[in-house]
């Protein structure tokens, strides 16, 4: 073999490396791209703080910080992984804190807000398992007045009817079918964990939701048994549910059984959007309630929003809470709330904000020990722990919310 031959040789021998290696790094980093398409974790939250002022928390108006008005103060991680044939595996771990101590939301709860793992099907839907929201909120919710207005000063009072993000549920298992000609239906099921009876302490939702063009619409019902605070000697009080406490319902903590059935709608027209809402709340008594009968109320709902620009929303409510006459009570309690809210978008990421609310009281209720006492008022759901003195409650704040 000539030089000449040799020098040809060792080119075309080099030139067959350098494409093969190129081959095979194009290759690499197909199955890279690939394999990041097909899975991904993504780590989201939010940071929300405010500057409130209360006319009325026990008998004091108050000026303080508080977190989580326009949204919930949080991290998560959530996950998929693309199993093939349009089936994926699903995760969601969420956290809550209080940015103004560092604080997590809940004591000895790392991820209280939600934490589940599932699978999901384009064709057969979504079915997960773990600490999660109700098809009750999560269909009812963003139609009613909490997600339109904050649940902070929006929520119907107390958030008696549980359509802010207060409620979740232990050992749950959802079913979430997918979307047919704009209908969704849900349901879950939270296991007791009682050996010998499989019902305590159970958690029951259903729901079922249209969308179609300016149309929303959505039914749901939630039953929770055994879920409250009772501390009575030898009454076994663990559930798989919770439910938010106030000035409304702190007579009725100590129910059997806790029964949430809500109905909303809403329209779009253009840049306007308005809805109705309507809740029915009965606290049913059990051998270690201290009430004896039955205990409803119903709330009756109004909200609008309006989109002056991108950049500027505003949206108003008006709801109406009336409490049965029951338990001695001749006088039921009676709220009404106006609620408002105002915002402007510094990006789609962040928020400056500006809320406000006055809620009337008429009528009495039962204290936490069962006594008669009158029915005082508490803005949504912000003043759950610091009701009025008196017949009427003021709330106004300025804030900002990140998200992440």
């Amino acid at each position: 073999m000539t030089n000449t031959t040799r020098t040809r040789h060792t080119t075309r021998t080099t030139r067959s490396t350098r494409i093969s290696s190129a081959l095979i790094a194009a290759g690499a980093m197909i199955v890279a791209a690939d394999a990041a398409a097909q899975s991904s974790v993504t780590l989201y939250g939010a940071v929300d703080d405010a500057v409130v002022y209360a006319n009325n928390q026990k008998g004091s108006s108050n000026v303080y910080l508080r977190q989580g008005n326009l949204a919930a103060s949080k991290w998560g991680l959530s996950g998929n992984e693309d199993l093939g044939g349009g089936l994926a595996a699903i995760f969601d771990v969420q956290a809550g804190f209080d940015p103004n101590t560092g604080a997590a939301s809940s004591a000895g709860l790392i991820f209280n807000r939600q934490a589940y793992v599932g699978l999901r099907s384009n064709v057969f839907g979504t079915m997960t398992m773990g600490r999660q929201y109700t098809p009750y909120l999560l269909f009812v919710g963003p139609l009613a007045s909490s997600w339109a207005l904050t649940g902070a000063t929006g929520a119907h009072p107390g958030d008696i009817d549980g359509l802010d993000t207060t409620i979740r549920i232990n050992n749950a298992v959802t079913y979430t079918s997918p979307i047919y000609a704009g209908l969704q239906a849900s349901a879950m099921y939270a296991l007791g964990g009682f050996a010998g009876s499989t019902s305590k302490g159970q958690t029951i939702s259903a729901a079922l939701r249209y969308a179609n063009g300016p149309i929303g619409l959505a039914a749901a019902y939630l039953q929770m048994d055994n879920a409250n605070t009772n501390t009575t000697p030898g009454f076994d009080s663990a559930s798989t549910a919770s439910f938010g406490t106030s000035a409304l319902n702190a007579g009725y903590v100590s129910a059997r059984s806790v029964r949430h059935a809500a109905a909303a709608g809403t329209y779009t027209f253009g840049k306007l959007m308005v809805g109705l809402n309507y809740t029915n709340v009965r606290y049913l008594p059990g051998d270690h309630s201290i009430f004896s009968d039955t205990a409803v109320f119903n709330t009756y709902g109004a909200i609008a929003t309006y989109r002056f620009t991108p950049a500027i929303d505003v949206a108003g409510g008006f709801s109406y809470t009336l409490a049965s006459h029951a338990n001695g009570i001749d006088s039921a309690a009676r709220y009404q709330q106006y609620s408002l809210k105002e915002a402007y978008h510094l990006s789609k990421r962040t928020t400056l904000y500006a809320i406000q609310a006055f809620q009337r009281s008429n009528g009495n209720t039962l204290d936490a020990n069962g006594n008669i006492v009158m029915a005082a008022p508490s803005v949504g759901d912000a003043e759950n722990a610091t009701p009025s003195s008196t017949r009427n409650q003021f709330v106004g704040m300025l804030g900002m919310a990140v998200l992440f």
